[in-house]
Formats: C-alpha cells, sequence, structure tokens
C-alpha cells in the first residue's frame, strides 16, 4: 500500500506540474486570438512536420515543431515563430539578414502540400516530408 500511495503521490505532482504548464499557455493562446482558441491550435498544428519544394530550381526546406519554424535555402538560414491571428503566419529571422523570407502567410495547406505567401512577393509550394526521411533533390553540399 505504501508503494501504491507514492506512486500516487508522484503521479499527481507530475500531473500538477502538467497541469500549470498548459493552463500558464492556455490564457495566453485564447488572449491572443479573439475567441478562437481552439482554431488557433488547429492551424498551427496542421503546419507541423517538415516540408520541402523548389523555388525557382532552388531547394526550399521548412520544418515546423511546437509553434517554432526553420526555413532553409541554398542561399540562407531562418528561424522563427508560427502563429495563428486568424491566419497561418510565419515570422522568421534569417542569419544573414535577407528579408525575402521574413514574414509569410500559409496561403493553402491540404495536409499533403502548403503555399507561402512571402511579403516580398516569393511564394513557396511545399510537400509535407516523410518523418525522419530526408526530402528529394537536395543539392549536393559543396565540398570544403
Amino acid at each position: 500500500m505504501t508503494a501504491s500511495c507514492s506512486s500516487d503521490s508522484e503521479k499527481s505532482d507530475s500531473g500538477k506540474g502538467a497541469d500549470a504548464a498548459k493552463s500558464s499557455q492556455a490564457p495566453g493562446a485564447s488572449g491572443s486570438s479573439s475567441g478562437g482558441g481552439g482554431d488557433s491550435g488547429a492551424g498551427t498544428a496542421a503546419l507541423e512536420g517538415g516540408w520541402a519544394g523548389k523555388t525557382d530550381d532552388k531547394a526550399v526546406i521548412m520544418s515546423v515543431a511546437s509553434g517554432k519554424a526553420v526555413l532553409v535555402t541554398e542561399q540562407q538560414a531562418c528561424t522563427g515563430t508560427v502563429q495563428d491571428t486568424g491566419k497561418v503566419m510565419l515570422t522568421l529571422k534569417c542569419a544573414d539578414g535577407d528579408t525575402r523570407r521574413t514574414t509569410g502567410a500559409i496561403e493553402s495547406n491540404d495536409g499533403k502540400t502548403i503555399v507561402v505567401s512571402w511579403d516580398s512577393g516569393t511564394k513557396d509550394t511545399l510537400a509535407k516530408t516523410a518523418p525522419g526521411a530526408l526530402p528529394s533533390g537536395l543539392p549536393d553540399l559543396p565540398a570544403s
């Protein structure tokens, strides 16, 4: 009995921590959108995973997890956040200071293909990649 009591208290302690973390995130999520708290998670959750494609014959790869995004092209690497403000938006900062892909909106997402429309006028059409697999058609790394 004592062992089960200590297990129960361990479970409830860990549960309280998880509940506290959830409740601290929930008000911010619902407060940032006007009543669309449930939709907010659904829009960004549908973007989670790896995406790859080509724009102007150059590879574009994007990975999204837990509200964070990483975008890599042949010329640059950018990191930032994904938010649903009625429309799923990407806000990125590129290591080289380039601004072509810093603010983008998800124009469409059918679960297999997404279209990202960047404020610069660039549009990327990316296909969902299999978990754990590298996308095909990537350029070779330069020899050093």
